[in-house]
């Protein structure tokens, strides 16, 4: 499109349309402004996507829930894939990063010490108890507190990952200040949760590791230290926006790149218009591995943003 000449970014960008194929039109028609609050603003294909994944998970965990609400099993692939996956983040992400608070949390599962044992199969509503430890009766595991969370986390930006492999839509990840609102949430649900525990002053304090320190040297170098690990807070969820953006846009950005070899072989002012037969399936067959490898990263990447979600949780809560 002639809008698009030399923006080579405009795919992963957002915008105020949907792109469509060209017997479609090209675009959609320009998505409509809104009111709030006497201010008007413009509704973005990346705002529209965001919905469309919020809808995704709360239509299939509403599915998912009331079936575990009534006491029976989930029957069937669709529903099966789905509860595999809370309870792989549960049991394998959320458990081990947050831990207990105890000292023997860092025991190794199938060693027969275990603070509170996993559970597997379909029963995602119940959990473990320890009772030689403390922990309350209320078969759950002390981590399952911020499992909504972690859950959250995961499946959102699994939906707002996909959605960018179906065609003409995009992945609201793919652009910079989506991360960096999701960074900042997690932020502040790391900081709530760390006061929640530990109380708001003492969790500030504790950024500071016990130190047996002579009263002067100590008066020097914990603040200094406090300052670093201050801004190591903020430094790590600054990574972890960049961290999604920059995978779910290169891999996009590739995808394009391959596909525009097609569309450059065949410009009338291409030297070797032979080379097109060649260029075109090669680019094909090279977009559908990418596009296979893209699946994967989708995964990868929502699993790695609700592990380290959970492991700032887990610091937070358990500043040791």
């Amino acid at each position: 499109m002639a809008e698009h000449a030399g923006d080579v970014f405009h795919h992963v960008r957002d915008a105020t349309h949907f792109e469509l194929p060209q017997f479609l039109g090209g675009v959609s028609p320009e998505l409509p402004r809104f009111v709030l609050m006497g201010h008007t603003y413009q509704l973005t294909k990346f705002m529209v996507l965001q919905v469309v994944a919020g809808l995704l998970t709360l239509a299939i965990f509403w599915g998912l829930s009331r079936h575990i609400r009534a006491g029976r099993p989930a029957r069937g692939r669709f529903w099966n894939f789905w509860e595999m996956l809370a309870v792989a983040i549960r049991d394998d992400v959320a458990r081990p990063a947050i831990g207990t608070g105890h000292h023997h949390e860092d025991i190794s599962p199938g060693d027969g010490h275990n603070d509170i044992p996993h559970s597997h199969g379909t029963d995602l509503q119940h959990g473990a108890t320890d009772h030689g430890h403390g922990i309350e009766d209320t078969g759950l595991h002390p981590a399952d507190k911020y499992l909504p969370y972690v859950w959250s986390c995961f499946f959102y930006v699994l939906f707002c990952n996909l959605l960018g492999a179906v065609p003409w839509l995009g992945s609201a990840t793919g652009h910079l200040a989506v991360t960096i609102a999701f960074a900042v949430v997690t932020l502040i649900v790391v900081i709530k949760s760390g006061a929640e525990k530990l109380g708001f002053l003492g969790f500030w304090k504790a950024l500071v590791p016990s130190m047996d320190l002579p009263g002067a040297m100590a008066y020097a170098l914990k603040p200094m230290i406090w300052v670093i690990e201050f801004v190591g807070l903020i430094i790590k969820h600054g990574v972890l926006a960049v961290r999604l953006f920059a995978n779910i846009m290169a891999g996009h950005t590739v995808i394009a790149v391959i596909l525009g070899y097609i569309a450059l072989a065949g410009a009338p002012e291409f030297p070797y218009p032979a080379l097109f037969w060649l260029i075109m399936p090669a680019s094909i067959f090279g977009q559908i591995g990418i596009g296979m490898l893209e699946l994967f990263v989708a995964f990868l990447q929502a699993y790695v943003f609700a592990f380290l979600a959970a492991l700032f949780i887990g610091a937070a809560v358990h500043p040791h």
